[in-house]
């Protein structure tokens, strides 16, 4: 089980101490009424010893007196966490209400997971989780209402379960499958092909990949990816890996004999990944410096043997996400100029700024994502008020509709080539368990095509948007979930989380935990603040 359901655990059964009166009786959770006196007076913690470590930043000095607990293998480390945790389960191990949360919140992780399809030539892929498996099979269905057939358990690639499946890249007919993994949690990857109609691998094996993807030409008979060169086996696992490199792998060769395709023997931190263009005309090239958010952009006109690199935006000035092209035109989402984001449209021929046309300009919302698929339509997905939005234009910037969803949630998907009439998208809420839905485009009509069952009725429950002003003036939205019927007083137990880092924001999403905190009348509540891609503050 996941150390999110662990974490979250955790944090339930602290929060139920304080609150937790009597033992429920089998099949009842209990409900939450404050036990103050169950509380024990003091708590006495470990010391934590204090260090002498100093850092000068721009000429202020800053004092880090804990720097040792960041060796957690040191043994002073390991002697401090040790006596933390006998406290901490000293406490945990006396609250009677446990087991019975423990079980309810096992029943309702134990709920069936699927994926939105990647549909390639007429077949449909999509992973499933039977629940508590530790990692989701892959299934292949050769027609939308078809029979589903195990393609993939990564379950079984090993004994111990130490082999991760990382990711998946099709041919564009769906014949063939390439895919990652890595050993033991580590950032290696080992690619393998699988023939989809078999089941079984070919001989193509490409090692010593890193932070790399892989997009197949449109004949499939080779495929783009990066990697860097072997490492020396005393420091495989522990040594910084510089120098990416990407290459061409041709199926049916050995690794030895794949052509280097791009290189930067002057920038060791530059990092290449490859995408082919739906056309198969070309080689989109997204050129990143180590974890740095701005990137560059390159592409290589796969029509011409000999064709160069060209580096189309090289500037490193703000982020440029490619969508896709419709011949030399070429479609990106950025935040340069729009810090919200907007979409914009630069012809390779004549690529001078100046000529460079804003397709759908910068709005209110932030811009999560965006697709082309039917025909050249855009599929928009905004943050509204930190929760999904999604609206369709037409390839001039004119606003044809929005996408009806289920209620206040967040979304994921929207793959598909640009010819594509169909699309699968993953709505989830604060208790909407994540569901499937397919798009059609002819309709315009959405239907589920997955739809996980739970033991719970979300109809029981509400969410609620609210908003407050924080001492910065930012208007900042927060969300209220909770069982219907219980009075907003200010007396209710309330579970508050909150984030604000990284341009990560925390949208709707589906809690196990939550859920069982809910069910014993609490109150769930997420203050929502992040950061927009040029760093601004953004709700």
């Amino acid at each position: 089980m996941s150390s999110k359901f662990w974490s979250l655990l955790a944090v339930v059964l602290c929060a139920m101490a304080v609150w937790a009166q009597e033992t429920p009786s089998a099949g009842t959770m209990p409900a939450m009424q404050p036990a103050s006196a169950s509380i024990p007076s003091r708590l006495q913690y470990p010391p934590a010893p204090t260090g002498n470590v100093t850092d000068t930043y721009f000429g202020t000095t800053v004092a880090d007196p804990y720097r040792w607990l960041e060796d957690d293998n040191s043994p002073q480390t390991k002697a401090w966490v040790q006596a933390e945790n006998k406290i901490t389960f000293a406490y945990l191990d006396t609250i009677p209400e446990r087991p019975a949360i423990k079980a309810r919140m096992t029943e309702l992780w134990n709920f069936e997971r699927f994926g939105p399809p990647h549909v390639e030539g007429g077949r449909y892929f999509f992973w499933r989780n039977s629940g508590l498996q530790n990692q989701s099979v892959w299934y292949v269905m050769d027609k939308l209402k078809g029979e589903p057939r195990e393609l993939l358990d990564p379950n079984k690639l090993s004994s111990d379960g130490t082999v991760a499946l990382t990711s998946e890249s099709w041919t564009e007919d769906g014949r063939l499958m390439a895919y990652g993994l890595a050993t033991a949690g580590s950032d290696w990857q080992e690619w393998r092909v699988m023939d989809t109609t078999t089941g079984k691998d070919l001989r193509d094996v490409l090692k010593w990949v890193k932070f790399s993807g892989a997009s197949w030409t449109k004949d499939g008979k080779g495929l783009f990816y990066s990697r860097y060169d072997e490492p020396k086996t005393v420091t495989m696992l522990t040594g910084a890996n510089y120098f990416q490199k990407l290459y061409f792998h041709k199926l049916g060769t050995p690794q030895s004999e794949d052509v280097l395709v791009y290189n930067r023997p002057d920038d060791k931190t530059l990092l290449f990944g490859g995408q082919v263009t739906d056309d198969g005309a070309y080689l989109a090239i997204d050129v990143r410096k180590g974890t740095e958010v701005k990137n560059r952009f390159y592409y290589k006109d796969l029509g011409k043997a000999d064709a160069p690199v060209v580096k189309l935006l090289d500037q490193m000035d703000a982020q440029y996400d490619f969508i896709n092209n419709i011949g030399p035109v070429f479609y990106f989402e950025t935040n340069l100029e729009a810090p919200r984001g907007r979409v914009i449209a630069i012809d390779i021929r004549h690529p001078e700024r100046a000529k460079w046309k804003t397709v759908v300009a910068e709005s209110r919302d932030s811009i999560d994502g965006v697709s082309m698929l039917d025909g050249d339509k855009l599929v928009v997905r905004y943050l509204h008020d930190a929760h999904a939005l999604v609206s369709m234009f037409d390839i001039q910037g004119k606003h044809l509709r929005d996408l009806e969803l289920p209620g206040i949630g967040s979304v994921n998907g929207f793959q598909g080539k640009r010819t594509d009439t169909e699309t699968f998208y993953t709505f989830t809420g604060f208790t909407t368990p994540p569901t499937v839905y397919r798009y059609d485009f002819k309709t315009e009509k959405s239907e589920i095509f997955r739809q996980p069952k739970v033991a719970f009725n979300p109809a029981d429950y509400e969410t609620k948007q609210v908003f407050y002003t924080s001492k910065d003036g930012t208007r900042v939205p927060m969300f209220l979930t909770y069982k219907k019927g219980i009075k907003l007083d200010g007396q209710n137990p309330t579970l508050l989380y909150a984030y604000g880092g990284f341009d990560i924001p925390i949208t709707p999403t589906f809690s196990a935990a939550n859920l069982v905190w809910m069910e014993m009348g609490g109150i769930y509540a997420v203050a929502k603040a992040s950061t927009a891609k040029n760093g601004t503050r953004r709700a």
